[in-house]
């Protein structure tokens, strides 16, 4: 995965160019990747990078999936419900939290997987 700096580089880069478009952009790729000496990573993983950093940072799903043009959120979360493994926890806890303002003694959040 490319790091802050050199995702600024390639940011930079494309800003600069007429590569907006994604086809005419994808096809090159490989050649803007070699010119700003980053590490390989294909195309694709940058639209994987995309969706997985959306996500982490409590973008809604419903957002992500129009970004990516998925027909459903279903397909989104199937594909990337992995990044966010502490949902399930996480939720119990805001319950919890909501009904029972952090003084029961068996927190539904124990109970979560």
């Amino acid at each position: 995965m490319l790091n802050k700096s050199q995702i600024n580089g390639l940011l930079d880069y494309i800003q600069g160019t007429n590569f907006y478009d994604y086809v005419f952009f994808g096809s090159h790729y490989a050649d803007v990747i070699k010119e700003l000496k980053l590490p390989h990573t294909r195309f694709h993983d940058l639209r994987h990078g995309h969706a997985t950093l959306l996500l982490q940072n409590r973008i809604h799903p419903k957002i992500v999936t129009e970004r990516l043009g998925h027909s459903s959120m279903i397909i989104t979360m199937d594909t990337y419900s992995h990044v966010l493994p502490n949902m399930q926890k996480e939720a119990a806890q805001k319950l919890d939290n909501f009904l029972f303002n952090q003084t029961k003694k068996t927190p539904l959040s124990t109970l979560a997987k």
